[in-house]
């Protein structure tokens, strides 16, 4: 049963909606932290998934599904006959396609929610939850992990205090990773467009979501943007590859710098958690079953002859109502593994920093302090464990503002990515407030 407010020993409880790595992250909050929060139900189509899950939060099997909707349909019963909710609150963490209408659908049913990010790969879909969740009244957590990293709060913190004067440029790269790349975005499940979305919204909006937080309270007014497929393409195939078209079948295999064999069957990628081997089978990974995978299934694909079209890289300029400007770059072809770099410049210093440290030069006194704030674990600097300890202690005290957004809020960041494809695909500058206005008018949402 849910959580009673009035008592502030009971962990809140929690559904996980799709235990794959993302809901798995999130949840092992609740083992962490047993006093905080606690998983009470799951919904996982994958059988051995679903068992792992379900051992490892000790969920009673008769709050285990294999579809969320079996899941929301035991809740109705459960709000019908005895006036609760089975939790208080759902991880939404399903593939990008399914955010909407696993949001709307507990939105109704009064849950508090956390979704992972992006808040929809369709704009009209944004609007619509942005709908459901205000009229439901409930807290709404987006999964931007990166403004919860003891990084990230500490770096705001600085922004924030003013002392180096008017914030006045932004420079901000991604990092993909060049085997991170190929995995999500050439052989994985967001490497084309009509599957998900553009890699700007899939990857990015992160980033853009952490430039509207740094540059508050301006908003975004005018985006362009450049980018293009320039590398994961047939016409790039190394000619010794022949006519291969999986990495275990390839004579290039052994120099090619995205070899599944490689990124997969690596010894640090099949421990448990190994990631990202663990996305390719149901289960823990090892030699048999990653390569069973490889030989038959879409991560064992040359990375030159898949059907993605997404972009591995492009860049972003935004101009903020401050006067302010940023630009942002996103790109899949580094060593690095999303480990941002930031320049933020200031009228009397600047920060620069790159996602586990950054240094403050103030440029009166002639001094640099270099911060280091202690990491957390897990990924994103810790941004994961702080977003769902954030989360569980907004629904616990039952105010939205503890997680620093809303739901609006969250929405523009993600107006901002649509705005700047939008920008990319006419080459045109676009005009954000308008859009937005448009966009409303169009979808019938209220400012």
């Amino acid at each position: 049963m849910p959580h009673d407010f009035g008592d502030a020993f009971e962990p809140i409880t929690i559904a996980v909606i799709g235990c794959g790595n993302r809901g798995r992250t999130y949840a092992s909050y609740a083992i962490a932290e047993p006093t905080k929060c606690k998983v009470v139900a799951i919904a996982e189509p994958r059988p051995v998934t679903r068992k792992l899950m379900t051992e490892a939060h000790l969920v009673d099997k008769t709050l285990v599904f294999e579809d969320y909707k079996d899941l929301l349909k035991a809740s109705a019963e459960t709000i019908q006959t005895v006036g609760k909710r089975l939790a208080d609150a759902v991880l939404v963490t399903v593939q990008d396609f399914m955010h909407e209408e696993v949001t709307i659908a507990f939105a109704e049913q009064g849950y508090h929610i956390l979704c992972e990010k992006p808040m929809s790969t369709n704009l009209e879909a944004c609007f619509r939850m942005e709908t459901a969740v205000k009229k439901a009244g409930i807290i709404f957590g987006m999964g931007h992990v990166l403004r919860y990293s003891p990084y990230t709060r500490a770096l705001t913190e600085v922004i924030r205090s003013g002392t180096l004067g008017q914030l006045i440029n932004i420079v901000h790269i991604e990092p993909v990773g060049f085997y991170h790349f190929a995995h999500s975005y050439v052989r994985g499940n967001w490497a084309r467009e009509k599957d998900s979305a553009f890699s700007l919204m899939t990857k990015s909006c992160h980033d853009l979501d952490i430039l509207c937080h740094w540059l508050f309270p301006g908003i975004v007014t005018r985006v362009s943007s450049f980018g293009s497929l320039q590398h994961f393409r047939k016409d790039q195939k190394p000619k010794e590859a022949g006519d291969a078209t999986r990495c275990l079948d390839c004579p290039h295999e052994r120099d090619c710098a995205y070899s599944a064999k490689k990124v997969y069957l690596d010894p640090a990628t099949l421990r448990p958690e190994g990631w990202p081997a663990s996305v390719l089978v149901d289960g823990i990974p090892d030699i048999e079953n990653v390569t069973a995978a490889l030989k038959t299934g879409p991560y064992g694909r040359c990375a030159y002859e898949c059907d993605n079209d997404v972009c591995d890289n492009q860049i972003v300029n935004v101009e903020f109502s401050t006067g302010a400007t940023a630009s942002f770059t996103m790109i899949a072809h580094t060593k690095l593994i999303c480990e941002r770099q930031t320049r933020i410049h200031f009228a009397f210093g600047e920060i620069v920093g790159d996602m586990e440290s950054f240094t403050v030069t103030d440029f009166r006194t002639r001094k640099s302090t270099h911060h280091a704030p202690k990491p957390e674990g897990g990924h994103h600097g810790g941004g994961d464990v702080g977003l769902i300890r954030t989360f569980i202690e907004a629904v616990r005290m039952k105010d939205q503002s503890l997680l620093g957004t809303d739901v609006t809020d969250a929405l523009r960041s993600h107006l901002a990515v649509f705005a700047a494809e939008k920008a990319r695909l006419e080459g045109t500058v676009v005009d954000v407030v308008q859009f937005e206005k448009e966009m409303r008018a169009t979808y019938g949402a209220a400012q």
